[in-house]
């Protein structure tokens, strides 16, 4: 358990910063504590402080996990967001789509969001933005990316994809052995 290296902050922060923008800030500074990213098995986790000084008397072997998982790094050394960021990314996401409940489990069982599924879209969105993904009920779902921005999506037929699924909450019961 180490703490990222600069190159490894960038690349983390640019990633998590296409979700919620300046909103990055809120993750590090919030008032019930103070939170750090650690690096652990190529695995990104967000953990309190006083969690980390206690886990300070485990041994790195024998550790398995500690706090959320964000992500992981690739062996490209690319940042990959896990689905277990979704409960910190969704209360700060700038751009959010909901899809109607008929298309909900399509896009949990790991297929893009087409035109016909959407509900809503926030205005403004750009093509290829991060986007928070909602069922109709406000309940977060996974996220993804915006394949047309919001005027692009008023104008294509029905079967268009509108967003590139990344994650989505079915992830926890299709790779449970290997989610950590």
């Amino acid at each position: 358990m180490r703490p990222l290296t600069e190159e490894e902050t960038r690349v983390m922060f640019e990633k998590i910063a296409k979700y919620i923008g300046e909103n990055l800030q809120l993750l590090v500074d919030r008032p019930d504590g103070t939170y750090c990213f650690r690096l652990h098995n190529d695995r990104v986790y967000y953990v309190s402080e006083n969690i980390l000084k206690l886990a300070a008397n485990i041994s790195g072997d024998k550790l398995v996990s500690l706090g959320t998982c964000f992500g992981k790094f690739t062996k490209t050394h690319k940042f990959r967001l896990h689905i277990t960021a979704l409960d910190y990314l969704a209360p700060y996401a700038k751009y959010k789509v909901w899809i109607k409940p008929g298309a909900e489990q399509s896009f949990l069982y790991g297929n893009h969001v087409l035109k016909s599924g959407l509900g809503r879209i926030t205005e403004n969105t750009c093509q290829y933005q991060g986007v928070v993904v909602y069922s109709m009920a406000d309940v977060p779902l996974g996220f993804g990316v915006a394949a047309k921005s919001t005027q692009d999506c008023r104008k294509v037929d029905p079967m268009a994809i509108v967003v590139f699924h990344q994650a989505d909450i079915g992830e926890y019961v299709r790779h449970e052995e290997t989610l950590t």
